[in-house]
């Protein structure tokens, strides 16, 4: 067994959380591994000004780090399994490890006022579509500005007035301890997440067993079959930053209930449906979930 792991994440104040998290579970379990952080800078990082889809996706917060992994200058890779593109190169491999974070958005506003509640015509902080065309749904009149950056930053904005209120990850806001902040927790019928959002996982070279074998140990396997359902989905709908679309997978028994949409071509109509299957069958759930809703959206 390896005596010393260098782990890639990016530098952010939630990444280093996130990352310091997962490095006191494999402490738990491997007490005698010494653990170090390579913070690394990426593309999504730089670039503030921009709404993502416009600057190529998600990958553009792993690129960089998959680059390292790539060169043998760390061992594995921490990532929000949200940032995570569809497809990963086949020399890498992809494990969700600790338990899932709360996946639902939430609202942030400066008077503690809920969605329904806000001003007609009021601004709200997000660069996300898909939480701007599934808001809109809930909201026809509200306005979106774009707004990127750390938690921090975006919260100020909004209490400098630069918005009415801010929409963020609920499992951000709760890892940093921002949790007391949030003014309303979005219904996640009305308003499905990101695929993996709330998850975190590990990003390995898969040819390295001892590496492998010390994240399997972090794994929870019924939870990752749920995250591998919605990212079936995903992959099947050829989704990304540049159209909105959303899955949310949950287990019961032995079975997996996979809930998705997709918006239409001009980002208004969205295209919802559900799919529940063997728990072992992960990944025909999320094929046939995107199938469903492909025929509902037809040339749409």
């Amino acid at each position: 067994m390896k005596s010393k792991i260098i782990i890639g994440t990016r530098g952010s104040k939630l990444a280093l959380t996130q990352t310091n998290m997962v490095i006191e579970a494999i402490k738990r379990c491997y007490p005698d591994i010494i653990v170090e952080i390579k913070k690394i800078k990426t593309t999504g990082d730089k670039i503030l000004d921009k709404s993502l889809s416009k600057i190529g996706g998600k990958g553009l917060f792993i690129a960089e780090i998959e680059k390292a992994l790539k060169n043998y200058d760390i061992d594995l890779a921490i990532h929000s399994m949200k940032d995570v593109q569809n497809i990963v190169s086949e020399e890498f491999e992809i494990l969700s490890v600790l338990r899932r974070e709360d996946p639902r958005d939430a609202l942030i506003t400066k008077d503690k006022i809920s969605l329904l509640e806000l001003q007609k015509g009021a601004i709200i902080g997000t660069s996300s579509l898909r939480r701007m065309v599934q808001i809109k749904n809930i909201r026809p009149d509200l306005q979106f500005k774009p707004l990127r950056g750390n938690i921090d930053t975006r919260i100020n904005k909004m209490l400098k007035g630069e918005v009415d209120g801010i929409i963020l990850a609920a499992a951000g806001l709760k890892r940093m301890d921002w949790g007391d902040s949030i003014s309303e927790y979005i219904d996640i019928h009305k308003c499905i997440p990101s695929v993996g959002q709330g998850a975190l996982c590990a990003e390995l070279r898969n040819n390295d067993v001892e590496i492998k074998e010390i994240v399997n140990s972090l794994v929870n396997e019924i939870e990752f079959k749920c995250l591998l359902a919605e990212r079936s989905f995903l992959k099947e709908m050829n989704g990304g930053c540049s159209i909105a679309i959303g899955a949310h997978a949950v287990q019961y028994n032995n079975k997996i209930e996979l809930e998705g949409f997709v918006a239409d071509d001009n980002n208004i109509s969205i295209f919802k449906n559900n799919v529940i299957g063997y728990l072992d069958e992960y990944e025909n759930i999320g094929t046939n979930l995107a199938k469903k809703i492909m025929e509902m959206k037809g040339d749409r």
